[in-house]
């Protein structure tokens, strides 16, 4: 009987190409079954989006459990009250930012006209010279393409009331799970473990702790960055007498979540309505009180908080907001970046345990887990 022909054995196909076309094939399996879960991912959003968000929650809000464990509150307990906690000052953020809107939208309907009608002036008067006629040719085609679009207004008010339903059905899961991720989170783990085979579970366990930590680091640092840019920048409203402070403020905090992008998009927002409301002296006294806190936040904050937490280099914060955005729009850019660091802990953590030249498996079988192992770590 013939030995069956190993790597090598063809001399017509040369060792390059076996070993490029061994590593091909196990790649486009490997991103075949990466496009398949981001498929099953996206094509069930309305459930794992909302436990993508509890894994946050969660990471944030466990420090605050454990802190009450420590005093000696039963423990499912302690989850329960930080999750009503939690909710009762969401509910009383947008109870403020609400009434702030609501008593200040005529007063800025009025400055929005006002600052219409100046910039018509300064088109009509100014450099450009655009005459009357012009500008009502102009106003004129803007109104007869918003008519045009009336017509599909029934179908926005359809997707529009389909969204609102997944937003709702989204914030009880949201809710739900963060609870008993905080409560029983440590059992869904052990029980994820045991999937798994033996002689993994040890190194699953260990890389899932590494990705927790990572994780709850990251949710730790952002949220300290984002409260600092949200207090500086609603003092110079403050300062300015800019409207909607709280809004401002609120909208900043939630933008600092999007390395790179949001912090820019939520200062840009900051500046218009000082525009709006107190005219351009006053929103080029914004900007600059924007771009002030924007680099205390990237010389100073940054360094000191996120690069001693979170190892993600610049690029590659970039590649995962892009990534995120194209897969899953803005939550996909919220929730990016914290993963990405994740999965680059575990990486270097994986990489640490196996030594140089080692094959991972001959590594994982020398320190195998083992069912007591994964149940008493996990």
């Amino acid at each position: 009987m013939e030995a069956a022909a190993g790597p090598g054995d063809d001399p017509l196909v040369p060792r390059g190409v076996e070993v490029a076309a061994a590593w091909s094939w196990r790649l486009l399996v490997i991103g075949a079954a990466l496009l398949a879960l981001l498929f099953l991912i996206h094509y069930f959003a309305v459930v794992t989006y909302p436990l993508i968000v509890s894994l946050l929650a969660a990471a944030l809000l466990g420090p605050a459990v454990r802190r009450l464990d420590r005093l000696g509150v039963p423990h499912k307990l302690s989850a329960l009250l930080v999750v009503v906690l939690g909710l009762g000052a969401i509910a009383l953020l947008l109870v403020f930012v609400v009434s702030q809107i609501l008593n200040g939208a005529e007063d800025l309907s009025t400055q929005v006209v006002d600052a219409l009608d100046q910039v018509r002036t300064w088109l009509r008067d100014g450099p450009l010279g655009i005459s009357d006629a012009d500008l009502q040719s102009a106003l004129s085609s803007l109104q007869e393409s918003v008519s045009d679009t009336g017509g599909r207004f029934v179908g926005y008010a359809t997707e529009f009331g389909t969204a609102v339903g997944h937003v709702v059905a989204g914030a009880f899961i949201v809710l739900f799970a963060t609870y008993f991720f905080l409560a029983d989170g440590r059992l869904i783990w052990a029980w994820l473990v045991r999937i798994f085979p033996r002689v993994s579970r040890d190194r699953i366990d260990s890389s899932g702790r590494v990705a927790w930590k990572s994780l709850t680091q990251f949710v730790r640092a952002t949220v300290l960055v984002a409260a600092v840019d949200a207090i500086g920048i609603v003092v110079v409203a403050l300062i300015l007498k800019v409207p909607f402070v709280v809004a401002i403020g609120v909208l900043v905090f939630l933008g600092a979540f999007v390395p790179l992008v949001g912090a820019t998009v939520s200062g840009s927002v900051a500046v218009l309505v000082a525009l709006i409301a107190q005219g351009p002296f006053v929103a080029l006294l914004m900007l600059a009180g924007v771009v002030v806190v924007q680099q205390i936040e990237a010389h100073v904050l940054q360094p000191f908080v996120m690069g001693r937490l979170v190892s993600v280099h610049p690029l590659g914060v970039i590649v995962a907001i892009g990534t995120g955005v194209l897969l899953a729009g803005v939550a996909g850019a919220l929730v990016a970046v914290p993963f990405a660091a994740a999965l680059n802990a575990v990486v270097q953590h994986l990489a640490a345990m196996t030594e140089p030249g080692e094959d991972p498996r001959a590594a994982a079988a020398r320190d195998p887990g083992t069912p007591d192992q994964a149940q008493g770590t996990a």
